[in-house]
C-alpha cells in the first residue's frame, strides 16, 4: 500500500497543472483566428473588413490618382457608417460624403456588403489636367459593393465596385457618372495599423450641358493607411 501511495504522489507532482496550461500564451496565429469576426479582430481599417464589428471605429487616409482622401468608419448594430472627404486633384474638386454599408453575406472567410453614399461635390472647373472639366456644385449618389476574402490571419483580398453619379445643383444639365470595378489587398501591420493597395478600371460619362455628352476611360488607384481606434 505504501508503495502504491508513493507512486500516486509522484505522478500527481509530475502532471501539468490544468490552470497553467490554460494560462499559457497561444501563438499569434491562433489568437488571430479566435478573434476573427469580433470587435477585437485588428485586421482592417481602410476597406477591410467589409463592415466593422459593432462598436469598432477606424480612421484612414489614402493617396492616389486621381484622388486623395481621409475617412472615418463606425460599426453600429450590424451596419457601418462612414464619413469621407475626397479631393480629385486632376479637376481640383472636393467631395464630402456620408455612406452606409450592410453585410449581406458572411461565409467565414468570404463576406459581401453593398454600400450607398450621399454627398456633395464642389468642382472648381480647372482644366490644367482635364480639358473637359466643368465647374459647379453637384449632388453625389454613390452605390457600390465591397467583397472581402480573408486569405490569412493578417491579409484580406478585396473586390470593389463603385458607381458614383453626380447631378448638377448649380447647373441642372450637368452630369457625371463613373462605373468602376477592381480589387486590392489590405494587410495588418501590427499596433492596430493596416495598409491597403487597390485599383479600379471602368468608364466615365459626363456632360456640362444637354446634348454634349462624352465617354472615356475611368480609373482609380490608391495606397492607404488606416488605424483601428477602438
Amino acid at each position: 500500500m505504501s508503495t502504491l501511495l508513493l507512486v500516486s504522489l509522484e505522478s500527481a507532482a509530475q502532471a501539468p497543472d490544468a490552470a497553467a496550461v490554460d494560462a499559457a500564451p497561444r501563438d499569434g496565429g491562433t489568437d488571430m483566428a479566435l478573434l476573427r469576426g469580433t470587435s477585437e479582430d485588428p485586421l482592417g481599417a481602410v476597406l477591410a473588413p467589409v463592415t466593422l464589428p459593432d462598436g469598432a471605429t477606424a480612421l484612414y487616409g489614402f493617396v492616389g490618382a486621381p484622388e486623395i482622401g481621409v475617412g472615418f468608419r463606425q460599426g453600429i448594430s450590424g451596419f457601418e457608417l462612414e464619413s469621407r472627404v475626397r479631393l480629385q486633384w486632376f479637376q481640383l474638386s472636393a467631395a464630402l460624403e456620408v455612406a452606409v454599408r450592410r453585410k449581406v453575406l458572411d461565409q467565414g472567410v468570404l463576406a459581401l456588403a453593398p454600400t450607398l453614399g450621399l454627398g456633395v461635390v464642389f468642382n472648381s472647373g480647372a482644366t490644367y489636367m482635364d480639358d473637359r472639366n466643368f465647374s459647379g456644385v453637384l449632388l453625389r449618389v454613390s452605390p457600390g459593393l465591397v467583397a472581402g476574402w480573408r486569405v490569412a490571419d493578417t491579409v484580406s483580398v478585396l473586390g470593389l465596385v463603385d458607381v458614383p453619379v453626380d447631378i448638377g445643383l448649380s447647373n441642372g444639365q450637368s452630369r457625371r457618372l463613373q462605373a468602376l470595378g477592381g480589387g486590392g489587398v489590405e494587410v495588418y501591420l501590427g499596433n492596430s495599423l493596416s495598409v491597403i493597395a487597390a485599383g479600379q478600371l471602368g468608364v466615365e460619362s459626363f456632360q456640362e450641358r444637354s446634348g454634349e455628352s462624352h465617354t472615356r476611360l475611368g480609373f482609380n488607384v490608391r495606397l492607404g493607411l488606416g488605424a483601428r481606434l477602438f
